[in-house]
């Protein structure tokens, strides 16, 4: 991987976030990948775990939001990205670090995310 693959990666994993279904995920996602909603959580384990989370995670295709990403390190298939996302209804933020390893043919195996939201 390089940092231009990774970044075309995460603009694919905010079109699907922004797409109905879940059809998308197989282009993103191998069929046994792992994706942990935190560090110490289970991971979900395979694309039909991972399509019913995407479900349940989301309001819909529709929710408004904006995404901007950074891609801070690339090292052989492993990848790390700073995610910011700000819903608008209802209003929230997080910050994300994402942890990715993907595959020779781009997609991810193991998907790991530290999400950050602002003190109250």
């Amino acid at each position: 991987m390089d940092r231009q693959r990774v970044a075309r990666w995460v603009s694919a994993y905010e079109r699907a976030w922004r797409t109905p279904g879940t059809e998308p995920l197989a282009a993103l996602f191998t069929p046994h990948a792992t994706y942990l909603m935190s560090p110490y959580a289970k991971p979900f384990t395979g694309l039909r775990a991972i399509a019913a989370m995407w479900e349940d995670e989301r309001d819909g295709a529709e929710e408004a939001f904006t995404m901007t990403s950074e891609i801070l390190a690339v090292e052989g298939d492993t990848a790390v990205a700073r995610i910011e996302v700000a819903y608008q209804d209802p209003a929230r933020e997080y910050r994300d670090l994402w942890i990715m390893r993907f595959t020779p043919d781009g997609r991810c195996r193991e998907f790991e995310e530290w999400p950050f939201s602002p003190p109250k």
